[in-house]
């Protein structure tokens, strides 16, 4: 049985991340933290998981306490890992963080988008990116792994097939994302209010949002070089999913692309390539961990379009850091991510 704890618990990603492990039958979650909730039982917080988690409660973050642990992931705000992940690898405990403080390679443009200085540049060597379908071998063998975030995952998984077979302009790639309300956290906000976020959807960060660096990241990585891309994200009146329009343009139109992009996913678990036509729908991945993706070419010109699906809390999320967990410790993939999404 993995030992596991858990840092910063009380977030949508923390209770997502509870949910989930309740039914791994290979992990335990031992250690749950929060300063603000410190004794409070987890069920008492979140009565979904009566009768899953009883006797377990939150607790003040303790550095060997969690050392005890095969494995700790961070559900918390940027800039916590930092302080915490060190010790922890010192200490031989796996660390996988839903936070934004590994997914960048430099430090220097993490402190750009951030607004501070990185706190643990030296990690970054150790730091695997989480994307199982780019990086599984590596996250086999990781010490540290930074969770991708969730238009990141919806995003890279539509353009990956095109950039990677050299068929798309990677000079002229558009990401059209729509997100719902949940990805803002579950701190207070205005913005966040029933009566703000209902009944209207509004783009916003068009001018650069925290994400941008890390989608460029990936993709620089599978065009191979240089990529240019506008990244526009809006906020949508349901409470979870991403759905990601993307739009390139290819180089050649005699290509397959149905065929691609079911070759290139044919052995992943968590993407499903859509039949051609389809039009994929957040709502057949709430609760799931999967990916569903069409890809169109309108007109048959040379414009691609390609629909990116996901629940932002599970494959945008906590699911992934799950996903993570089991390739790290050797397990079945799947295990405690095979259940169907949630429908109505």
């Amino acid at each position: 049985m993995i030992k596991v704890g858990i840092v910063g618990g009380t977030g949508y990603t923390g209770v997502e991340l509870l949910r989930l492990l309740a039914q791994h039958p290979q992990a335990e979650v031992a250690v749950i933290t929060s300063r603000s909730e410190a004794g409070m039982a987890v069920a008492d917080m979140y009565p979904n998981l009566r009768g899953h988690y009883d006797g377990l409660a939150f607790s003040v973050p303790d550095s060997k306490t969690l050392a005890a642990c095969d494995v700790v992931f961070f559900a918390t705000p940027h800039g916590v890992a930092h302080a915490l992940a060190g010790e922890l690898l010192a200490a031989g405990t796996k660390v996988i963080d839903l936070s934004a403080d590994f997914r960048l390679q430099d430090a220097v443009e993490w402190g750009t988008w951030y607004g501070q200085p990185h706190g643990a540049p030296e990690l970054l060597k150790d730091a695997v990116y989480g994307l199982p379908e780019v990086n599984r071998e590596r996250i086999r063998k990781a010490r540290l792994i930074a969770v991708p975030g969730c238009y990141p995952t919806a995003t890279q998984l539509g353009f990956l097939p095109l950039l990677e077979a050299g068929l798309a302009d990677p000079s002229r790639l558009i990401a059209d994302c729509k997100s719902g309300v949940s990805g803002a956290g579950r701190g207070a906000a205005v913005g966040s209010l029933f009566c703000e976020a209902g009944e209207s959807m509004k783009a916003y960060a068009v001018k650069g949002h925290r994400h941008l660096p890390e989608i460029s990241q990936g993709l620089r990585q599978a065009a191979g070089g240089d990529i240019g891309l506008t990244f526009v994200p809006h906020l949508t009146p349901m409470i979870r999913g991403i759905h990601a329009t993307l739009y390139a343009t290819v180089v050649d139109t005699s290509v397959d692309l149905q065929a691609l992009f079911e070759k290139r996913y044919a052995d992943e678990p968590f993407v499903d390539v859509m039949p051609a036509g389809s039009h994929p729908e957040t709502r057949s991945v709430r609760g799931a961990n999967v990916c569903r993706i069409a890809v169109h070419r309108p007109q048959g010109g040379d414009l691609v379009v390609v629909l990116s699906v996901i629940d932002n809390l599970v494959k945008g999320a906590s699911g992934q850091a799950v996903q993570n967990l089991n390739i790290l410790f050797g397990l079945d993939e799947r295990m405690g991510l095979s259940h169907a999404g949630l429908l109505p």
